[in-house]
């Protein structure tokens, strides 16, 4: 059976509904993934178990589910499957709408205790009894399917406890709250689903089909099947993944590999789908269906990998666990023996017994602890850090290793212009412009490449233009696909292309070779100006995504917090190389995303592991590693993906985010040791009647405040040092 299922906020929901269902008989294979929604499972046929039995048991959890039909399976397993319903706004949702009721409750009640003084408590206890509702209804049927002390169950014991105590104003302060932070996990959760959703729009929903007559239709990319053969014009998408079988041009590898640079390919070449075809018209002919190409298989990537990523458990179940049994289990025992055993006064112990209550009572904890979150969580969006919530927050500041990608990442993520080499005379050259030595070169460089789209020209105008050069008009230009672009400047035809496709039509000294290779080995794409016509090499241009400003920074702070840094990249060893020696760090090349998954999880084995990148090629590295950091000026798959994202694309964030986590987390265990240390000196002291039912409640709300005040000097945080 495969159904789907609605209202996961947090992986521990995935635990809460297998450990019911794997009470059931007849249910075996409980396969639940967070990231899809989807569950699957098998049901024996001899089973007392129904089908409506299933859905029951998790409708009463509080999750929607629906199966799924065998149609709309094949259609998710190619990405073809749009959402059913538009996305609703997070005050459309049914979290929503208890929120925004619990908000208007409690401003009600502010206001009749304002007022009304004598009527302020009832305004309270309502607000409490409509917010703790449907928390209590839930811990029950989970109490009831094998979860007994729940998350929900600690939350509505605090609620109920303080309501009792005549805590009414807490109670509900309590009980929206935690409304608000499962509501801000649920906003989070969807938005980790639609980076999914986003993968699957990367591959065009039509190809062009050709026929063994050469006739060309139309055609879902979801019907191609292995040996078909399919059209892909420039700038079209490649709809499969295949092989050239016709053609040669530049395709932007991108979405698959994460370079910026267009790779050139002919036939025989793979290509993948996705990817863009810049120049040239190609037959492709399929050597994958859609369910199997490439950024399917990124999607199976991402989906396992945010499936069988251990989370950091909420602290707060954790410990009620333990906890609030144990103080429960003490409460009675304080009531009941002292009478029974000791013939003590019943009323006494009953009082101590509901005092001790009121100290088991967890509002310090809920509230300290989440307050230590989102102060952390506040100082961070302040400084231009995103972070998905706590548990990324509380992973970080344990990472021990960080994989930055390269291109976006390290380096700024566009080719620039590092080199300008003049071979020819200065005679020579006042033929084309009157000017003399590396600016005439640059001139034509920028005139030949003025009518073409590649990033490389591109880089060469932008260049040209910076250092105000003028640019002679081109005309008769074309394009070599893959290899040279051509045009005729002042009479004179000229061309630039790779130093492989010039060595074939010109021929380049030994000085020439020398210095073309000396420019490659520091990891630099080189382009060569010729003369058609004399065969003459003119110049050279070199260029290279160079490093961020701030890169060599970033990674000699990360140094110095005992961090270890790695580069993994797709670009060549060379470039890699080249880059990795100037920031002193370990570097791999030459790295498909399985490649950059397998060293990941390489290094999980002995690390906690922090995964940075910008590229939708990093989506499964960012999901599978222990935590995801995307860069602002990323695609929106990346930072979808990952728990954090640098707003300010800025490598030295990496060591601040994990100075806040660390600050946070010190934060952290100092308020649950406040707040468990004075609970526990009231417990005893309470046991033998020193403290009563007032100063129990003074412990209670006291640790709240001062554990909730520590939590605020957090937004004093300047940074890493």
């Amino acid at each position: 059976m495969q159904y789907r299922i609605e209202g996961m906020d947090c992986a521990s929901c995935v635990r809460k509904i297998e450990t019911a269902l794997a009470r059931m008989p007849g249910v075996s294979d409980i396969q639940l993934n967070f990231a899809t929604e989807k569950l699957e499972l098998t049901l024996a046929s001899d089973s007392e178990t129904q089908l409506n039995d299933v859905e029951k048991t998790i409708k009463r959890l509080g999750f929607g589910i629906s199966a799924t039909t065998d149609q709309a399976i094949a259609e998710d397993g190619t990405g073809d499957k749009q959402l059913d319903t538009q996305q609703q706004h997070w005050w459309q949702t049914r979290k929503g709408k208890q929120v925004v009721g619990l908000g208007i409750l409690m401003s009600v009640a502010y206001a009749l205790a304002l007022i009304f003084p004598d009527y302020g408590m009832w305004a309270f206890a309502i607000a409490v009894i409509v917010g703790v509702f449907p928390f209590a209804r839930k811990s029950m049927a989970l109490a009831m399917t094998g979860t007994p002390f729940s998350i929900e169950m600690l939350m509505s014991i605090a609620a109920i406890g303080a309501l009792i105590i005549g805590e009414a104003e807490e109670a509900a302060a309590v009980v929206f709250l935690f409304s608000v932070g499962e509501l801000l996990e649920s906003v989070a959760a969807d938005r980790a689903r639609a980076g999914i959703r986003a993968l699957a729009s990367l591959v065009p929903k039509t190809a062009i089909l050709l026929d063994a007559q050469g006739g060309q239709r139309d055609v879902p990319a979801v019907s191609l099947q292995i040996n078909d053969l399919v059209l892909v014009r420039p700038g079209d998408k490649v709809s499969a993944d295949g092989v050239i079988a016709q053609g040669d041009s530049s395709l932007d590898d991108s979405p698959i590999t994460g370079e910026s640079i267009p790779v050139a390919k002919a036939i025989g070449d793979a290509v993948f789908a996705g990817s863009i075809n810049m120049e040239g018209v190609l037959h492709v002919r399929v050597e994958k269906t859609a369910a199997d190409n490439t950024i399917a298989r990124i999607i199976t990537l991402v989906e396992q990998a945010q499936a069988s990523k251990a989370p950091t458990a909420r602290f707060i179940e954790k410990f009620s666990r333990y906890y609030t049994p144990a103080v429960m289990a003490i409460a009675a025992l304080v009531i009941i023996i002292p009478p029974l055993a000791m013939g003590g006064e019943w009323a006494t112990w009953l009082y101590r017994g509901f005092a001790l209550l009121l100290i088991a009572c967890p509002c310090a904890l809920v509230l300290s602890t989440p307050a230590a979150i989102a102060s952390g969580l506040a100082v961070g969006t302040r400084r231009g850090l995103l972070i998905k919530g706590g548990s990324a927050l509380e992973t970080i500041g344990r990472v021990n290793v960080v994989a930055f990608d390269k291109t976006g990442t390290l380096t700024e993520g566009k080719p620039q212009v590092t080199n300008v080499i003049a071979f020819t005379q200065k005679q020579s050259v006042q033929e084309y412009i009157g000017s003399a030595d590396q600016n005439e070169i640059l001139a034509l460089f920028a005139s030949v490449e003025s009518t073409s789209s590649h990033p490389l020209a591109k880089a060469i105008i932008d260049h040209a233009k910076a250092a105000n050069i003028s640019i002679p008009i081109a005309s008769k230009a074309y394009v070599t696909a893959g290899k040279a672009v051509h045009a005729t400047v002042v009479d004179r035809t000229l061309a630039i292309g790779s130093p492989v496709y010039a060595a074939t039509e010109t021929s380049i000294s030994l000085e020439q070779n020398a210095q073309i290779e000396a420019l490659q080995n520091e990891g630099k794409t080189v382009s060569v100006l010729f003369d058609e016509q004399s065969r003459e090499v003119l110049g050279l241009v070199a260029l290279r995504d160079e490093l961020r400003d701030d890169a060599q920074a970033g990674v000699a702070q990360l140094k110095a917090m005992g961090v270890r840094s790695v580069m993994l990249t797709g670009d060549n060893r060379l470039t890699a190389q080249a880059l990795a020696s100037h920031l002193e760090i370990e570097w791999e090349a030459e790295l498909l995303p399985e490649d950059k998954l397998r060293l990941l999880n390489e290094m999980k084995g002995h690390s906690k592991v922090a995964m940075i990148g910008d590229g939708i090629n990093d989506a499964p590295a960012l999901a599978t590693a222990d935590v995801g950091i995307a860069m602002g000026g990323g695609t929106d798959v990346a930072i979808e993906t990952a728990d954090i994202a640098l707003l300010k694309s800025r490598v030295t964030d990496v060591a601040h985010l994990i100075a806040l986590s660390r600050a946070t987390m010190s934060n952290i265990h100092q308020n649950v040791m406040f707040a468990l240390g004075l609970k526990s000196i009231f417990l005893i002291t309470t046991v033998l009647g020193i403290t009563g039912l007032w100063i129990a409640v003074l412990a209670d709300t006291g640790a709240t405040v001062l554990v909730t005040l520590n939590a605020l000097r957090l937004l004093r945080f300047k940074g890493a040092r």
